[in-house]
């Protein structure tokens, strides 16, 4: 006899645990919850690590970590130390979907997830295996000290490390391959409270600390000496926190070891990064949200805490705009927008995520909030590409006013709150703005007999129209402002896990009775539900098919402590704070439903075992063993009920229950004393003929009530608490097999058929990472080949399902080859990345060729039950080539059909795309190839990736416009200063009232794209946009570093306003009046007279060697000057200023040099890629592709330039910017067919593809 768990599917490995429901978060996990590029929700749930869809919002698994090593010892106290301890961090790993097939062999690294707990371990775990890949070796665990949070940092382009926060105020480096921890930084007395990774680069990342420690970490390698730190400060007011520290020290509750989190959960400190502005750090202190800038090391701006809600407890940022989002202790949501100009940011929304109706009292608590970015990739390809508006414009003619009201779609966010009543939700949360416009009157032609206004072919009701319509002529004719701008948050899903800590487990009783009373002949069907009762009086209805809590019901206002099935269909439940008895003093009492006919009384005796000594009954008297005793027996109805119980001196009796009239059973007694006179019997089980006992001793009594006969034997453990009969189906060679639950939470099963239980027993001490509480059989088996499946409450509040292997004798959890089990799911989840590697990547591929919207439609029953309205569905018939919009330009045409013929089966279950999406994609898949890849990348996680397909049209065509256009002559170069920088001006006034030409949308240049600018145009107004910003920042180095943005944008006059307002007792005076001079001499004489005038000493101090870039602008040295910019690490301000002053080849050398450093030590490729193509170095981005090995991205971009290429030759007048002195030449620079570049990408790819194919059919399909 053993015990095994069911695999989820035939690729992963078998897993105890698959069917396992969590119980609810708690603030012993700090909070923590991530969501993955791809869409996976994790967060801990106890000492588990639960993840969920974050698009069906249905719970995918659970997996628990094992508890720590333990010295082996049989007591209870080595037993509880061997707990699993809580789970205080979770966070996906930044690594995308490997596509290195000619390389290495599929892995699911793109699945990991790092996961810390409350004693100081650190886990990497293979969620597609659902085990521990990696303990990463953490000294700090010795001492307990939990880990308060953890942030993957890059430090390879396919490496990561990982940081994590332990104790109070330790940060750790650690590499995530060996597992060893590299460098150490020790804050004390400070205490830290989370770290996160900067979006623009993903080698630094910044700590927070509770009372405005600020910590700059960039890693460089994962030597210790290659991490640089840097120590700012944020200021704020800790007077609050200085009292909670004197409180818990006086208190004696504070330790050493203790996290932030534990020792002051109510006290949330927390940052992010902006992902539109670099350098800029929004942190949420208890009562105040403050905006940091790292690059001036200042504030920018604070703001309070609004009034009517709680203290801040997380801030989140919208990746499309300038919103924040910040969540509070009370439930509520607040909404800040930036003001325009400013890093200012004012409340302009709050919201509900905790809503009272329907709530328990108390009310749950809200623990943790994030947004999911994935929906923010695939609203920008829908942005860009769609042809039709958000939102259709709504015109009201019966509005009193002059004007309609149109409707912007501004943002759209998705947002997932977890409160620890076990809710996790889905909220939509969006931004519109209100635009008022004016509609056009009519004019007057002439007068009816009413006097009103009329002309020909307008009847009464546009008449009545013009009438309503008239009045406030004086109204401008588009009105947009903050104050237009309305929110609306609604919720789209919720997961309900269960509610608390489990207390009671029922399993339902299908018995003869319920059956006979309908006319049947035959026992009720079992229901796969479980009943569950918890600590706060909930019930908890889990329906084990599909391993989710189907129903919930708020019953007691104190713990359950009864529960039982009444049938099927019904359920009883009672809690109590002192029970007591009307009648006898009952210790344990149970019922037995007729589920089989009733043996005869001369009948062989189901147990084999060994008979004990007959005792007698004491304190009852035995009833003669006679014929009539027998067949009073066999005469008795077979549908009536009846109930065992024992008294509190060892008496035993059993009744029949008829009605509402109870009688005696007459059993047969054993012929001496059965019950021990020194064991209080503690648990009980009763099945027809058997009665099961067990006391505090730890001895197990059985009983056969029709002949007397009767055995015990001693478990040489504690007492028993609970006692369960295994359900029995025709066949089975035994049926006295009992689960038996010990008073120190651990569990056996016995054989009692069997000739020695005890040596033929299952001994289980100890369920791994958990104490057990309750637990019951499972009631589905209908054939005697079904395994036995036991339910178990764990001490964790997790609900567990475990197999029991009879025909094995192996002892312990040995997983067995099972049939798959399928789960019930009420919509398929749609979640591409969690298909096999191979599989996953024929998908990716078949998206990006295009594969028409009807294939995404099936026949199966799953779909038909949906609503389907993608355009052009069909059904699934002939050819699968046939689906694909165009056979492929490269690589080899036969291999499509064949991934569709792999892809065939997750098509037919239709869990592939939900409808939304591929709704999506019927509307973007014929936009061309670039938009599809973009699609693809996004679905898949690959955020990067998609914006460098978003922006590749765009940055191709610079490329084209830089190939056509005349080229600068020599003769510009020895123009005078002025010149230049009055052509440079005209040049940005005209560029601030003219749109940017995009491919598909006028406001590219918006939100997450941001991290992918490279034209002149966008890069100067981003740099412009922040000027405003540091007005009002006072101080040297302030003023130092105003001057720098001012020069790199071209206003020279503001910077020498600037330099001659230095006072002369400062240190930076002499070397702010020498460039003062000098940039005065580059915009007047009149400006430089003045200049001289202001200077009266001699220069004699060294100045920063940014003041050598100054005086090379000066004298239009623009070229040298960015050199010397990019020398000094300044990069985004060396293109600054290249895209102010720089053109044609000398602007594009400027951008090569960027993409190397963005490639080679940021190792952003995608980033690199995109200013690569702009600067028309589009071998180097052949060759950045190939050594990121990934020959399917590399032949995916060469189709995709050329088909943007040929669109822009097509329409070569209407796409190019500027006049053309050229023909657009026939292929792009460093792409012809006959390159020996491109050759080899096609070779490389079409060895790929077959790899691929084969990889794909020797995969077996996943199946949830």
């Amino acid at each position: 006899m053993s015990l095994a768990g069911t695999p989820p599917h035939p690729a992963a490995d078998s897993s105890p645990w698959e069917c396992m429901l969590p119980g609810p978060p708690s603030r012993n996990n700090f909070g923590s919850v991530d969501i993955s590029p791809s869409g996976l929700l994790a967060f801990p749930s106890g000492s588990s690590i639960s993840v969920v869809d974050s698009r069906s919002l249905q719970h995918i698994s659970t997996i628990p970590l094992p508890a720590p090593s333990s010295p082996s010892s049989s007591s209870a106290s080595a037993a509880a130390a061997a707990l699993s301890p809580f789970v205080t961090s979770v966070r996906w790993t930044p690594l995308p979907l490997s596509r290195d097939l000619l390389v290495t062999e599929p892995s699911s690294s793109h699945l990991i997830l790092a996961v810390g707990d409350r004693h100081g371990r650190i886990a990497l775990v293979d969620f597609r295996h659902k085990s521990v890949l990696l303990w990463l070796d953490s000294s700090d665990s010795a001492s307990k000290s939990g880990i308060q949070d953890l942030c993957w940092i890059l430090f390879r382009p396919d490496a990561y490390i990982l940081a994590a926060i332990s104790g109070p105020s330790t940060l750790s480096l650690y590499n995530a391959t060996t597992g060893h921890c590299f460098f150490k930084y020790d804050s004390t007395p400070e205490l830290l409270s989370c770290v996160r990774r900067d979006p623009f680069d993903p080698r630094h990342c910044c700590v927070i600390g509770l009372k405005g420690f600020l910590l700059s970490i960039v890693v460089l390698g994962e030597a210790e000496d290659e991490v640089v730190v840097e120590v700012l400060r944020i200021p704020t007011d800790c007077t609050e926190f200085l009292k909670l520290e004197r409180d818990a020290a006086s208190n004696g509750s504070s330790s050493s070891s203790t996290p932030a989190a534990a020792a002051f959960p109510r006290y949330s400190v927390k940052l992010t990064f902006s992902p539109q502005w670099r350098h800029i750090l929004f942190v949420t202190f208890p009562r105040e949200l403050v905006v940091f800038d790292l690059q001036y090391e200042t504030a920018l701006s604070s703001s309070s805490l609004p009034r009517g809600c709680s203290k801040f407890l997380d801030v989140l940022t919208d990746p499309n705009s300038d919103f924040l989002y910040c969540a509070h202790l009370d439930g509520k949501l607040s909404v800040w927008r930036r003001k325009e100009g400013e890093q200012v940011h004012l409340c302009c929304a709050m919201e509900e995520l905790m809503p009272s109706i329907g709530s328990s009292v108390p009310s749950p608590s809200l623990l943790a909030v994030t947004i999911c970015q994935s929906e923010s990739t695939l609203q920008n390809v829908a942005k860009l590409y769609r042809d039709v508006p958000n939102t259709p414009q709504t015109k009201d003619f019966d509005n009193p006013f002059d004007f309609y009201e149109e409707t912007q779609l501004i943002s759209k966010s998705h947002m997932i709150s977890i409160s620890d009543d076990g809710k996790v939700c889905n909220w939509l949360l969006t931004a519109k703005e209100i635009v008022e416009r004016d509609v056009e009157v009519i004019p007057y032609t002439g007068e009816d007999a009413d006097g009103i206004a009329s002309t020909d072919g307008i009847n009464l009701e546009r008449n009545k129209q013009q009438e309503n319509l008239s009045g406030n002529k004086g109204r401008s004719s588009s009105v947009a402002s903050e104050e237009n701008t309305t929110f609306k948050i609604c919720l789209v899903g919720q997961l309900q896990l269960l509610s608390s800590t489990l207390t009671m487990l029922a399993v339902p009783s299908p018995s003869l009775t319920a059956t006979l009373a309908r006319g049947g002949n035959y026992p009720a069907v079992a229901i796969p539900l479980v009943a569950l009762g918890t600590q706060s009086g909930m019930i908890d209805i889990v329906d084990v098919s599909a391993n989710a809590v189907a129903a919930s019901f708020s019953v007691h206002t104190s713990a359950v402590r009864g529960l039982r099935w009444l049938g099927n269909s019904r359920l009883v439940s009672f809690s109590y704070n002192q029970l007591r008895s009307l009648a006898l003093p009952f210790t344990v009492l149970e019922w037995t439903l007729p589920t089989v006919p009733k043996p005869v009384q001369n009948g062989p005796s189901t147990p084999k075992a060994k008979e004990g000594t007959p005792r007698a009954s004491d304190g009852s008297s035995t009833p003669k063993a006679t014929s009539s005793a027998a067949s009073s027996d066999t005469s008795q109805d077979e549908a009536a009920e009846s109930f065992a119980f024992a008294l509190v001196n060892g008496a035993l009796g059993v009744f029949e229950v008829h009605g509402r009239k109870i009688r005696d059973f007459r059993p047969k007694w054993p012929s001496s004393s059965f019950v021990a006179s020194d064991g209080l019997i503690t648990a009980m089980a009763y099945r027809l003929p058997h009665v099961v006992m067990g006391d505090r001793t730890g001895n197990i009594r059985w009983w056969d009530v029709t002949t007397g006969s009767s055995s015990s034997f001693n478990t040489h453990r504690e007492g028993i608490r609970r006692l369960k009969f295994s359900p029995v189906v025709p066949g089975d060679q035994s049926r006295g097999r009992i689960a038996v639950l010990f008073y120190d939470n651990t569990f056996s099963v016995f054989d009692l058929d069997s000739p020695d239980p005890l040596a033929n027993s299952l001994l289980q001490p100890q369920f791994p990472g958990t104490l057990v509480l309750e637990l019951d059989w499972l009631p589905l088996r209908t054939d005697k080949h079904d395994p036995l499946v036991l339910c178990i409450a764990g001490a964790d509040s997790s609900f567990r399902l475990l197999e029991v292997n009879v025909q094995d004798k192996r002892h312990g959890y040995i997983p067995q080859p099972q049939p798959v089990k399928e789960r019930f799911r009420p919509v398929p989840i749609c979640s591409p990345i969690l298909l096999p590697t191979p599989h996953a990547l024929a998908l990716r591929m078949i998206l990006q060729l295009g594969v028409k919207p009807s294939w995404f439609n099936t026949c199966s029953t799953a779909i038909d039950k949906r609503p389907q309205s993608i355009p052009e569905a069909s059904s699934s018939a002939g050819d699968l080539r046939s689906y694909m919009i165009d056979l492929p330009a490269i690589g080899d045409s036969v291999v499509p059909e064949m991934l569709l013929k792999v892809l065939e089966p997750y098509r037919k279950e239709g869990c592939i795309l939900d409808d939304e999406v591929a709704k999506l994609y019927a509307t973007v898949v014929n936009k061309g190839s670039a938009v599809r890849f973009a699609f693809a990348a996004a679905i898949f996680g690959e955020a990067s990736e998609a914006l460098f397909w978003m922006q590749l049209p765009r940055a191709v065509k610079h490329l084209m416009s830089k190939l056509v256009s005349k080229s600068p002559l020599k003769s510009a170069l020895s123009a005078t200063v002025a010149e230049l920088d009055g052509a440079v001006m005209l040049t940005r006034i005209i560029s601030r009232e003219k749109s940017l030409v995009t491919m598909g949308n006028t406001d590219s240049n918006q939100g997450q794209l941001r991290l992918m600018a490279f034209q002149q145009e966008e890069l100067w107004e981003s740099a412009n946009e922040r000027i405003p910003w540091h007005e009002k920042l006072e101080g040297e180095a302030a003023m130092q570093n105003q001057v720098h943005e001012l020069v790199t944008v071209g206003n020279l006059e503001a910077a020498v306003s600037l330099l001659l307002s230095t006072p002369p007792e400062s240190n930076y005076f002499y070397s702010n009046a020498l460039r003062a001079v000098a940039l005065s001499s580059a915009v007047s004489k009149s400006l430089l007279e003045l200049a001289v005038k202001v200077v009266a000493a001699n220069m004699v101090r060294t100045d920063r060697s940014l003041s050598g870039t100054h005086l090379l602008c000066a004298v239009g040295r623009h070229q040298e000057a960015c050199s010397q910019l990019q020398d000094a690490g300044c990069w985004t301000d060396a293109a600054t200023l290249a895209a102010t002053h720089l053109k044609g080849s000398d602007y594009a050398r400027v951008l090569q040099r960027w993409a190397g450093h963005v490639l080679h030590t940021e190792h952003n490729v995608w980033r690199a890629l995109i200013l690569y193509v702009a600067a028309g170095a589009l071998p180097e981005a052949l060759a950045a592709l190939r050594e990121a090995h990934q020959p399917d991205t590399a032949a995916m971009f060469i189709l995709a330039c050329r088909e943007i290429h040929s669109e822009i030759l097509t329409n070569s007048e209407d796409e190019l910017d500027g006049p053309s002195v050229k023909d657009p030449p026939p292929n792009l620079p460093g792409l012809d067919p006959e390159n020996e570049d491109v050759l080899v990408v096609g070779e490389y790819f079409g060895q790929y593809q077959r790899k691929l194919v084969h990889l794909c059919m020797d995969s077996q399909p996943y199946y949830d």
